[in-house]
């Protein structure tokens, strides 16, 4: 298989060339495709993290930086967020209570991670000669989402008083704005209105995002989406994350797609399209990696797994798909 660079930022394995006129529908990933994150989600995780770590009277310098979260998030098991400030935590206290030194030691951690997430965080460092069971017994996590200490706080940075008060009716112990105010929109009328020319209604999105977290960010043009066949996982059972293929799979058959579109920008995304596609529902994944920091690295990333269509953003997809 090899990939093609059609244009700039735009990159298709030839052998989908001749199937893309057969594509259906497009669903979406959120995060880092309809909406640019880096400011508002990746801030939280540095914040959360550097929150608590002063809370159990640990002095660390180290910032999480985007490539420990890019690491974290490449493995497969890291899609959600605060799964990611609950690894660096783990990390962070681990290392220093070895008194090592902590960036070397949290890439070690992402080199033994895997698809199963944060149990193959706590069984790697459960292995180490350090005992943390104080602060996984104090964190509780992952727990109830209601309940849960790391998640209340995490979503009460996230989305600030007001809005934090507004989705679970409680007070938040932070005051002021929630850092969700830095999301970015990549979500343009123009595209829409060119996707609907083709697809009609047969677009949807299943993220991993909350749907009234995604309608502050994006407005009216949520409602573009079919609402009713897309998948808001925040909302969901904690078992129907991704990678399960389910919600994927049940978006695409209530769309009664034959060929179907998912963009993405993560592992998560790559591995679910893939088990979709096992699963018998004929499902090209697109790869977005213009939204990250080290956006060469992850273009790269995304051709060594082979995937058949890499867009640098969602403005593409007209070009990618000859619409245009």
């Amino acid at each position: 298989m090899t990939l093609q660079k059609i244009e700039n930022g735009i990159f298709i394995q030839d052998t989908i060339l001749d199937k893309i006129k057969k594509i259906d529908t497009i669903i979406f990933d959120c995060d880092g495709v309809l909406i640019d994150i880096t400011m508002s989600y990746d801030l939280t995780i540095k914040e959360v993290t550097k929150y608590f770590l002063k809370e159990f009277g640990i002095e660390n310098s180290l910032s999480i930086t985007s490539d420990i979260i890019e690491g974290f998030k490449s493995t497969g098991g890291f899609n959600d967020e605060v799964d990611v400030t609950y690894a660096s935590i783990l990390s962070l206290v681990a290392a220093n209570r070895m008194k090592i030194p902590a960036q070397k030691f949290l890439f070690d951690v992402i080199n033994n991670a895997d698809q199963t997430g944060i149990k193959s965080i706590e069984k790697y460092i459960a292995n180490l000669p350090v005992d943390i069971s104080d602060i996984t017994k104090k964190l509780d996590y992952p727990g109830s989402h209601d309940a849960n200490l790391l998640y209340s706080v995490f979503d009460q940075m996230f989305y600030g008083s007001e809005l934090y008060y507004k989705l679970f009716k409680k007070q938040s112990r932070f005051s002021g704005q929630g850092l969700i105010e830095n999301d970015v929109n990549l979500l343009k009328k123009d595209l829409v209105a060119v996707l609907k020319k083709k697809f009609k209604n047969k677009l949807a999105i299943v993220t991993g995002r909350g749907r009234e977290s995604i309608r502050y960010t994006l407005g009216n043009l949520l409602d573009e989406f079919d609402l009713r066949n897309s998948a808001f996982l925040e909302d969901e059972s904690r078992d129907l994350a991704k990678p399960n293929p389910q919600p994927l799979i049940k978006s695409i058959r209530g769309l009664d797609s034959a060929c179907c579109l998912y963009v993405g920008d993560s592992m998560e995304d790559y591995i679910m399209a893939k088990k979709v596609t096992e699963n018998g529902y004929d499902t090209i994944f697109c790869a977005i990696f213009g939204t990250s920091k080290s956006y060469e690295s992850k273009r790269i990333f995304f051709e060594q797994k082979n995937t058949p269509m890499i867009l640098q953003s969602i403005d593409l997809l007209p070009k990618a798909l000859n619409l245009v």
